[in-house]
C-alpha cells in the first residue's frame, strides 16, 4: 500500500501602501510505503525535491505578481547607479561608497518598516522591484535583505530622487 505525501509551501510579501502579495504551492504524491522503514534517505530526497519544486513555483509566482503590479512614476525614468560606483559597493548617504552591499554580517533581517519603505520607494519611482533588488543587492525579495543592507538601499533609492518624487 503506497504512502501519500503532501508537501506545501506558502509565502507572503508586503507591497506598497501596506498591501501584500501571496502565493502557495501544494503537491501530493504517492511513495512506496516501505521507503519510510527501509530507505529513509530516499524518502527525505523525495520530500526535499517536492519542497524545492514548490519553493521555485512560489518564487516565480511572486515575481510575476510583483512585476505585474502597476508602478507610477512622475517621468518614467529609472534610477541608475552613479557611473563611478564600483560593482557591489553601496553608498552611505554622504557621497562615499564602501564595502560589499551583499553582506549581512550580523544576520539580522530587514524590518517590516524597511521592507514597506523599499516597496513604496521603488513603486513611486516606477522601478521593477525584483530587477532592482537583483541588480543592487543580489536578492529577489526585500525580506531577504539584512537590516543594514535595507537601510543602505533606502538611502540610495531616496538619493536617486530630488525629494519631490521625481528623479534628478
Amino acid at each position: 500500500m503506497p504512502t501519500t505525501i503532501n508537501v506545501g509551501l506558502s509565502r507572503k510579501i508586503s507591497t506598497a501602501n501596506y498591501g501584500s502579495l501571496g502565493a502557495s504551492c501544494n503537491v501530493e504524491f504517492e511513495a512506496e510505503h516501505g521507503l519510510l522503514d527501509t530507505d529513509l534517505q530516499s524518502f527525505h530526497a523525495l520530500v526535499k525535491n517536492a519542497f524545492t519544486a514548490c519553493r521555485q513555483a512560489v518564487q516565480d509566482e511572486l515575481s510575476r505578481q510583483t512585476s505585474a503590479q502597476p508602478a507610477i512614476s512622475s517621468n518614467g525614468a529609472a534610477a541608475t547607479e552613479p557611473s563611478n560606483a564600483a560593482p557591489g559597493t553601496t553608498g552611505n548617504g554622504n557621497g562615499r561608497r564602501q564595502g560589499n552591499g551583499n553582506r549581512r554580517p550580523n544576520g539580522r533581517k530587514a524590518t517590516a518598516s524597511q521592507v514597506r519603505a523599499i516597496h513604496a520607494i521603488i513603486n513611486r519611482q516606477g522601478l521593477d522591484l525584483v530587477q532592482t533588488l537583483r541588480d543592487r543587492c543580489s536578492v529577489e525579495f526585500a525580506e531577504d535583505l539584512g537590516i543594514a543592507q535595507a537601510s543602505q538601499l533606502i538611502d540610495d533609492l531616496k538619493g536617486a530622487t530630488n525629494g519631490a518624487g521625481g528623479h534628478r
